[in-house]
């Protein structure tokens, strides 16, 4: 049997650690480092003051081909695979910086985060079994998440043909129609 060494181990509480603090479910934590199930969930609870969520992961690559989550999916994909590529990174190194990124980026253009860390890890993990590819847009030629072996010399992303119904949700209505009524209630002090 063969001993961890204590950098060893400390550097998998401290990736622990940073997945938990991103929103890593216990089942990542489970994947990404060697530490104990009973260890994990005294990590979690250490950290987040909480047990960990139960249930299943995300299994299905059709959700990251919708259009808002594909455009956050290709979004993510793209820091990371930049990382490993060009940066040459670690793979574990790559996918918490290019959260990070994703996150700033995000927040920087004030959107609500659509990818969360497992849904991100799950991505990952399903261009690792060749269950999706990145396919080049023919538009804008930008690079997006796809579904594996789809032929892809006519795509067109999401962005560059939105479908009809796009950013039309039920939050936007009202936050709009919100807005409205501030503005209208303005107006009338004013005049």
């Amino acid at each position: 049997m063969s001993q961890k060494s204590l950098v060893e181990e400390m550097q998998q509480v401290q990736l622990a650690i940073e997945l938990i603090e991103l929103g890593a479910r216990l089942q990542v934590l489970e994947t990404e480092t060697d530490l104990s199930r009973a260890r994990l969930i005294r990590l979690f609870k250490e950290v987040r003051g909480m047990s960990p969520p139960k249930g299943m992961l995300p299994f299905s690559t059709d959700w990251f081909i919708t259009w808002l989550p594909n455009v956050h999916a290709s979004l993510f994909y793209n820091i990371y695979r930049s990382l490993i590529v060009e940066q040459e990174c670690e793979r574990m190194q790559a996918f918490v910086t290019a959260y990070r990124l994703y996150s700033e980026q995000v927040s920087i253009d004030q959107a609500e985060p659509v990818l969360g860390l497992t849904r991100a890890w799950t991505l990952v993990r399903f261009f690792e079994s060749d269950l999706l590819q990145l396919s080049t847009c023919n538009s804008c030629s930008g690079h997006f998440v796809a579904h594996a072996h789809t032929p892809d010399q006519d795509y067109v992303c999401g962005i560059c043909m939105p479908p009809s119904r796009a950013g039309k949700t039920r939050k936007r209505r009202e936050r709009e129609a919100e807005e409205a009524v501030s503005r209208e209630v303005s107006l009338k002090r004013v005049g």
